[in-house]
């Protein structure tokens, strides 16, 4: 907000100069601290916002944030906001707390403090202007680096549980000495072929793996640059001294992989899991004779 053109009124021009606008409704803020928490809480409950957290966690956050937000005032670091709020959003996120609870009940906070610099300085309209021309400014900043902050959270969160499902769906395991098999189930893509051959790379090189069975059984379908990643992954494993028999093709992506032109000589497939495994087997020198895990 601006002031009226013309001459500056006396009021104002006897009024604190710039640099003591902010410290002085920072003060005031800190005065009136409990009861603007307590109105905020209660617009908070009104909105129906932080409905996943309990009375007691609720009073704690706000708490906390109220004295982040008049800290960030003062201070203007927004390096320590950031850190403020990406501490906030690791506390809130398991909670359930959705990005647009976490963003209304900042810009409720920056209405409810700005009403209550209203109440202070209604009687000089232009040292009101002034001051929310210092407050504004700085309020919107907060709040957009807190939405900022808590969104680039939540994604984190996001890919690292998708890592770990990712990760339980597709495990490398140990047959026996020097076998490893990789069951595949769902949905293939290509983020998750990248990882599928980061784990499989690992696993032969932690086991000493010669010989390794990937079943596709359970994959609805691939496409092109899957099945690239397919041959890719092979090559990166024979590379490494390990073998790759390929099980499970369906005739959908059997028909798929020659419709799109893969160099299917570099993949040694066999029809099931059985199979696959009595082939990899035949190749370590194992024999149906011998006891489990006998070497020949």
């Amino acid at each position: 907000m601006s002031s009226a053109e013309g001459p500056i009124p006396t009021a104002v021009a006897d009024g604190p100069g710039e640099e003591q606008l902010l410290p002085q409704l920072v003060a005031h803020l800190r005065e009136h601290r409990t009861r603007l928490r307590h109105e905020w809480a209660d617009r908070i409950n009104a909105s129906g916002l932080l409905h996943a957290m309990t009375p007691q966690e609720m009073a704690a956050e706000t708490t906390s944030v109220y004295d982040n937000y008049v800290e960030v005032l003062e201070t203007g670091s927004v390096e320590a906001l950031q850190r403020y709020a990406r501490d906030l959003s690791e506390r809130i996120i398991p909670r359930g707390v959705e990005t647009h609870e976490v963003v209304g009940i900042v810009l409720l906070l920056r209405d409810v403090l700005a009403r209550s610099l209203f109440e202070k300085y209604q009687r000089d309209f232009g040292l009101l202007n002034r001051v929310l021309d210092a407050y504004e400014p700085a309020a919107n900043r907060i709040a957009n680096t807190v939405a900022v902050s808590f969104v680039e959270e939540r994604e984190r969160v996001i890919r690292q549980q998708q890592d770990s499902i990712r990760e339980l769906s597709t495990p490398v395991l140990p047959v026996r000495e020097r076998l490893l098999i990789l069951p595949i189930i769902g949905v293939l893509d290509r983020e998750r072929a990248r990882q599928l051959t980061e784990q499989l790379l690992n696993g032969i090189r932690t086991h000493r793996a010669r010989v390794v069975v990937i079943d596709i059984t359970g994959v609805p379908e691939v496409d092109e640059s899957v099945a690239n990643h397919l041959v890719q992954t092979v090559d990166a494993s024979r590379l490494m001294g390990a073998g790759v028999i390929i099980t499970g093709l369906s005739p959908k992506i059997a028909q798929t992989l020659v419709t799109i032109g893969v160099d299917l000589s570099k993949m040694d497939t066999i029809g099931d899991l059985q199979g696959g495994l009595e082939e990899a087997e035949r190749l370590l020198g194992y024999t149906a004779g011998r006891d489990d895990g006998a070497e020949p």
